[in-house]
């Protein structure tokens, strides 16, 4: 028996996010249908994020067990002949028998909040941005954002449903660029709570249009209230990037 590491890429518009649900079809599902046709064995992955309901991935991790004799790094091209065009198997790799994609010692992980900022919508990018027409100030976005940087109580900027009574996280990096029309909200961090980046940058978003000024931020974080923060932007603009792994504590 062998576990598999999968790194993968997906387009999330038509999928209710990634973990598998009663009222539509999910990555996960699709993982494990196409793997098990493979393989011809029953399988089930275990994934490392589990993405909402149209938010996309270019890096989520995914994990399984299985006997079949293809070789590890040709698995992602054997599965890709079978997979949804919106879904890609990026790369695969053996793993160590106990490895679990979301209890290492080291990770880190990385997404973006896409926006188009402009007067009208571009319709290209209405599956993988946030519309925003009103112009917004990218220095006090930038402002706003670094009251966020470093260890904190995030309880203000996560769902009011988010199942954890440890709600302490570390962004180790939060960026705003602009390139164009396009502005994208980057933030590195040691793991995220349920709707937290989608909080941020709704909260981000208000600071760019003036509603709050940027160190109202920081009284967000200090509140300690979901209902301080700014509205839950829309999933579109939301990617997983990457997940990283510290190799050496990960046994790899």
């Amino acid at each position: 028996m062998r576990r598999i590491k999968l790194t993968v890429a997906y387009d999330g518009t038509d999928y209710c996010g990634w973990q598998i649900q009663p009222n539509g079809i999910t990555v996960e599902e699709v993982l494990n249908r196409e793997i098990s046709g493979l393989t011809g064995e029953e399988i089930r992955v275990i994934g490392a994020s589990r993405t909402d309901s149209g938010v996309h991935a270019l890096g989520n991790v995914a994990v399984f067990d299985t006997e079949s004799p293809i070789p590890p790094e040709r698995m992602a091209y054997a599965l890709n002949q079978r997979m949804p065009e919106d879904i890609v198997i990026v790369k695969s790799e053996e793993v160590p028998a106990e490895w679990h994609p979301r209890y290492q010692d080291v990770i880190t992980k990385t997404y973006e909040y896409h926006i188009y900022n402009a007067a009208v919508p571009n319709p290209i990018k209405r599956r993988t941005t946030a519309f925003v027409s009103f112009p917004l100030d990218i220095e006090k976005m930038r402002e706003g954002a670094a009251y966020l940087i470093g260890e904190h109580d995030f309880v203000s900027f996560c769902n009011v449903r988010t199942n954890t009574s440890d709600t302490v996280r570390t962004v180790h990096e939060l960026t705003v660029e602009k390139s164009g029309e396009e502005i994208v909200i980057r933030i590195t961090g040691s793991g995220f709570l349920y709707n937290m980046v989608r909080i941020i940058a709704g909260t981000l978003i208000r600071v760019g249009r003036g509603f709050y000024k940027p160190e109202k931020v920081r009284d967000i974080l200090e509140a300690g209230k979901r209902t301080e923060a700014g509205v839950t932007a829309p999933p579109q603009g939301l990617v997983l990037t990457a997940i990283r792994y510290d190799d050496k504590a990960a046994g790899i």
